[in-house]
């Protein structure tokens, strides 16, 4: 269900049977001549509404396409980069999950694809939202609880429960779109054929291959793209994520 559509009793009842709450995380960056610049982004927010589809308990936020895309692939002048610090997202980031906290959810998940080959060790654009969600969990229960809430006996199965819901610090949680072994067995690349398979495969709109040129060599392979190979990869990032938000 979209968030910006819910009535006031909608997300009561979201809150109240603790609904996945979902925020597609990505940038806006140059993807060679024959992909649009949101790619990052629009492969995560079609996965995910292809769940809302399936799905009829789960809230779909707006996504944030405003991250760090850098210019390392190519300069911003006339390619369409958008480049904001992490140090700008963080407060950003900070203040938006702040807010979902108040309004009384507990189970949101942010999903993100830009650089996620390096998920673990983080990149600007997550470890933004990885730090912001953090604080502001700590600030909150600080705030309901008062201090000394984590030496309180109630939390004395804290690290029995770790991985469980009831723990605090999984009321917010971050992904990759691609868990671990889709990476290994499918192409992971910067506009090459394993993204442009996956635009075929979920946003064929946002594809032009007349204007496609093989000058860059991390485009190259994105001749040999087709939706077939795309639709192996949605396949599995759709398993993935119903495994994450039914969880």
């Amino acid at each position: 269900m979209r968030y910006e559509l819910m009535l006031p009793y909608q997300i009561r009842k979201a809150i109240s049977e603790n609904w996945p709450v979902v925020l597609p995380i990505g940038v806006l960056e140059y993807h060679s001549e024959h992909l649009g610049v949101g790619v990052d982004t629009l492969v995560v927010v079609r996965a995910v509404e292809l769940l809302e589809k399936e799905l009829d308990n789960i809230v779909v936020l707006p996504p944030f396409y405003y991250g760090a895309a850098s210019y390392a692939v190519e300069p911003p002048e006339g390619n369409g980069s958008v480049q904001v610090d992490a140090e700008e997202i963080f407060p950003l980031a900070k203040g938006l999950l702040r807010s979902l906290l108040r309004i009384g959810f507990r189970n949101i998940h942010g999903i993100v694809h830009h650089q996620s080959e390096n998920f673990k060790d983080g990149m600007p654009t997550d470890l933004a939202f990885k730090l912001a969600s953090r604080q502001v969990i700590f600030e909150f229960l600080e705030t309901e609880r008062g201090d000394g809430w984590w030496g309180n006996s109630s939390m004395a199965d804290y690290y029995s429960n770790n991985e469980q819901g009831d723990n605090p610090f999984n009321w917010i949680r971050f992904h990759p779109l691609m868990d671990e072994q889709t990476q290994k067995e499918y192409t992971f690349d910067h506009a090459g054929i394993g993204e442009t398979s996956l635009m075929l495969s979920l946003c064929p709109e946002g594809v032009d291959m007349s204007k496609f040129t093989d000058e860059k060599w991390y485009s190259k392979t994105a001749k040999d793209a087709t939706k077939e190979y795309g639709d192996i990869a949605k396949k599995r990032i759709l398993e993935h994520l119903r495994r994450i938000l039914k969880g």
